[in-house]
């Protein structure tokens, strides 16, 4: 077997479509370019909508439509494809992100000597349940060369030998949400995300019903997603259509933020949610659900950067968001102490932590 390539990588991930994730490991992809590196980013198959692939970066896609077969017949194509690959291009390190990009890495790359790098993008509690899931996280992950976590909780579910491999790196912010300054005269509770089940927008719409007769502030979900129809009756049936706005994504999300008083995170579970440390970045007051698998309670010391309340608590959440909007004083300083802490979310540092990493595993 040849040598492999010390300036190439290649990073896997199903589609670039959607999500915090797929936004992660471009921007990632194009920093290990920027640092000499030649990066390949393969994809499972090409979908509408796509995030652009950053200059810089090759794209590869196994299949150029996603086809539709079996479980068993799609997985051993999508693995046989990807071990041509990296005998082909000889990367030095093949860097996945989620679950079935995890476990089709690992196998791809046995007995090559391309090092194999997955990453755990959410509670693995969610991302690697029932009986296969446990199969995956418990017994084959741990055989991955190493693995990057965005939080210790989610760390010590996984067996001491990978946690022994491992590394804790949070989500970098892009420098858009440091430079973006905050509008005058800032109104509306703001959430951002994929419209579903995790995220919990609900949850956000129920509470807001108990305070909308005493606020001004208008109530602005931003995102797409299944629940979008199920989410406006929901605002309809509360007797608050008029105050809940679902304007779909934006293509501006700083300028969203910029102009808001409030963020608001709902999740019943979470990875580190980028929309979070966007929001603290731009110096918004925010509140956050104390969700598995800890990613908001890492960035926010609740009461001094921003708040967490428990996981699905209607009424913690109205009560804190009421006293924000009745408290600029305090909410001012909530949002001072939220742009500190964001300092550890920018890029260059985030990189860094990455680099060191990825090289260290190289070059043992």
């Amino acid at each position: 077997m040849s040598k492999r390539n010390s300036k190439t990588l290649m990073f896997y991930i199903n589609s670039i479509h959607d999500g915090g994730a797929q936004r992660v490991i471009l921007q990632l992809a194009h920093r290990f370019s920027g640092a000499g590196y030649r990066c390949l980013l393969v994809t499972s198959f090409v979908d509408e909508h796509e995030y652009p692939v950053p200059e810089g970066v090759e794209r590869v896609s196994i299949e150029q439509r996603e086809i539709r077969q079996s479980w068993l017949k799609r997985n051993f194509s999508r693995i046989r494809a990807l071990r041509r690959l990296c005998r082909k291009e000889r990367p030095a390190a093949l860097i996945s992100f989620m679950a079935e990009a995890n476990f089709r890495s690992i196998l791809a790359t046995m007995g090559l000597p391309t090092r194999c790098i997955v990453s755990v993008r959410n509670d693995p509690e969610f991302e690697y349940s029932g009986r296969i899931g446990r199969l995956v996280g418990k017994l084959l992950l741990p055989l991955a060369d190493g693995c990057v976590f965005q939080t210790r909780q989610a760390v010590e579910w996984f067996p001491k030998r990978l946690q022994k491999k491992s590394a804790v790196i949070m989500n970098q912010v892009d420098a858009k949400f440091f430079n973006t300054p905050l509008s005058a005269g800032r109104s509306g509770i703001v959430t951002t995300g994929r419209l579903n089940v995790q995220k919990n927008q609900a949850l956000l719409i129920r509470a807001y019903k108990r305070i909308a007769h005493r606020v001004q502030d208008d109530l602005y979900i931003y995102g797409a997603g299944e629940l979008r129809e199920e989410l406006a009756a929901l605002a309809v049936d509360l007797g608050i259509p008029d105050r809940v706005h679902l304007p779909g994504p934006s293509d501006d999300v700083p300028g969203v933020l910029s102009s808001a008083k409030l963020f608001v995170l709902c999740s019943n579970h979470e990875g580190m949610p980028n929309s979070l440390l966007e929001a603290l970045a731009m110096g918004l007051p925010c509140i956050s659900t104390d969700c598995p698998c800890g990613g908001p309670k890492m960035v926010i010391d609740s009461g001094r950067n921003g708040y967490l309340i428990p996981v699905g608590d209607e009424r913690a959440l109205a009560a804190r968001m009421l006293w924000l909007i009745r408290n600029p004083g305090h909410a001012d300083r909530i949002a001072a102490a939220a742009r500190l802490r964001a300092n550890a979310f920018r890029p260059e540092h985030i990189f860094s932590l990455w680099q060191n990493y990825v090289e260290g595993i190289i070059n043992k």
